[in-house]
C-alpha cells in the first residue's frame, strides 16, 4: 500500500515514518513538508520515496491510498478535508483540530467521502490501557464511579514562543496538547459514556514573562524570546458523564518540584493507577485484607501498533476505537473547558 507522510517532524520521524518503514504492507511513497530540508532529510535517512513540499502533489497520485498528517495543528483540517475529498485515507495526529468546529468540519467531510479519517489517540493502541479496559469491562473494578486524571509537570513548557505557545497555531496549551491523551484514555477504557456538563478553568501564568521563565530543559525548543505565548500552561476541570465522573488536574508548568502524570479509575470494588505510558497497579479488598498487584505483561510500542491497525483497516475496512466519529467527543470535551474558563460557568452539552 503506498502512503505519504504529510509533515516531517518530530512526531513523524519519532513515530510514523518508522512504524510505516516496519509494516510490510506499506511503502512510503512521498515525504512532505513546506521545509524542503526536513523532506529531504527524510528521504535520505530511510532510503526511499520521494520529496515534495506541496501536499497537493502528494493528493493528485493515484497511487497513494493513504496519509499520515503530521504537520501543526493550525493545518490538521484543512490538509485531512482535502485528501478525503481526493480519495484518500487519513490519519490524522491529535488533535483532530484546534477546534471542536474544525473537528466537525472533518467528520462531515469523512461522512462525505466515505474514506477513512482516524486520528492519532494512540493510547488506544496502548496494551497496558487496552488490559485495564478488560478489567473495567468485566466487572472487575464495580463501578467505575470517578477517574481523577493528572497530567501535570514542573516547568516543560515546550519551544517558548513557538507553535507550541502560540493560539492561532495550536489551538491551546497543555489542555489540547496532553490533556486529550488523558481524557481520550478514560473515555476509552470507560466505554466512551455521554458527557453532560463540563467546568473548567484555564491558566496562562509561568510562561508570560518569557524572558524570565526558569527551566532546566525544553523539548520541542529552543526558546523564541520574540515569538508568542497567548495558550494555557494549566487547566482545570470536573465533567460528568452517564458513567464516572471526570476530574482534571493538568499543567506544563508549575511550581512543584514533580511530574504527576497518571489516571486513577476508581470502582467501588477496586481501583487503578496507571503511570501514564507505563503499566498500573490495581488495588482491592479480599478476605478482610488490603490487597494491591501490578500485572506483568510484554508492551509493544503502542505507534507499532497504530499504524498496522491503520493499514490494516485502509485494506479491510474495519472501524478502528480512532475513528473522527468516535474521538469527535474528545474535541468537544476540550472546547467545552475552554469555553467554561472563557465564561466562568458550567457548559451542558447536549
Amino acid at each position: 500500500m503506498k502512503v505519504a507522510v504529510i509533515g516531517c517532524g518530530s512526531i513523524a520521524n519519532a513515530a510514523h515514518i518508522p512504524s510505516y518503514m516496519n509494516n510490510p504492507e506499506a511503502e512510503i511513497k512521498y515525504f512532505c513538508d513546506i521545509i524542503p530540508e526536513r523532506a529531504d532529510a527524510a528521504v535520505e535517512k530511510y532510503g526511499c520515496g520521494t520529496a515534495v513540499v506541496d501536499y497537493h502533489d502528494v493528493l493528485k497520485d493515484p497511487e497513494v491510498e493513504a496519509v499520515s498528517v503530521c504537520t501543526p495543528n493550525n493545518v490538521h483540517a484543512q490538509i485531512a478535508i482535502d485528501a478525503l475529498r481526493a480519495g484518500k485515507n487519513v490519519l490524522c495526529e491529535k488533535p483532530a483540530a484546534r477546534t471542536y468546529a474544525e473537528a466537525l468540519e472533518m467528520q462531515k467531510v469523512q461522512h462525505e467521502t466515505g474514506k477513512i479519517l482516524n486520528i492519532g489517540v494512540v493510547n488506544r493502541f496502548n496494551d497496558s490501557v487496552n488490559l485495564i479496559k478488560k478489567y473495567i469491562d468485566s466487572g472487575k473494578l464495580g463501578d467505575v464511579f470517578h477517574v481523577y486524571v493528572s497530567f501535570r509537570a514542573h516547568r516543560s513548557i515546550p519551544g517558548l514562543g513557538g507553535a507550541f505557545t502560540t493560539k492561532a497555531i495550536a489551538g491551546g496549551g497543555a489542555l489540547i496538547d496532553w490533556g486529550v491523551h488523558y481524557l481520550d484514555i478514560v473515555m476509552y477504557c470507560c466505554g466512551d459514556p455521554k458527557v453532560r456538563t463540563v467546568t473548567g478553568e484555564v491558566f496562562s501564568k509561568l510562561g508570560v514573562d518569557m524572558k524570565n521563565y526558569a527551566y532546566t530543559d525544553m523539548w520541542a525548543g529552543p526558546p523564541k524570546y520574540d515569538g508568542v505565548y497567548d495558550v494555557d500552561d494549566s487547566v482545570t476541570g470536573l465533567i460528568r458523564t452517564d458513567g464516572p465522573t471526570i476530574t482534571v488536574h493538568g499543567a506544563w508548568a508549575q511550581n512543584i518540584g514533580e511530574s504527576e502524570q497518571y489516571i486513577d479509575f476508581m470502582g467501588d470494588k477496586a481501583g487503578i493507577r496507571l503511570a501514564y505510558g507505563k503499566d498500573f497497579t490495581v488495588y482491592t479488598a479480599e478476605n478482610g485484607a488490603l490487597v494491591e498487584y501490578k500485572p506483568v505483561f510484554k508492551m509493544r510500542n503502542h505507534f507499532q501498533n497504530e499504524i498496522d491497525a491503520f493499514v490494516d483497516c485502509v485494506k479491510t475496512g474495519k472501524k478502528l476505537p480512532s475513528h473522527i466519529d468516535t474521538v469527535i467527543i474528545t474535541a468537544e470535551m476540550m472546547q467545552a473547558i475552554y469555553d467554561s474558563a472563557e465564561q466562568h460557568r458550567e457548559i451542558a452539552l447536549n
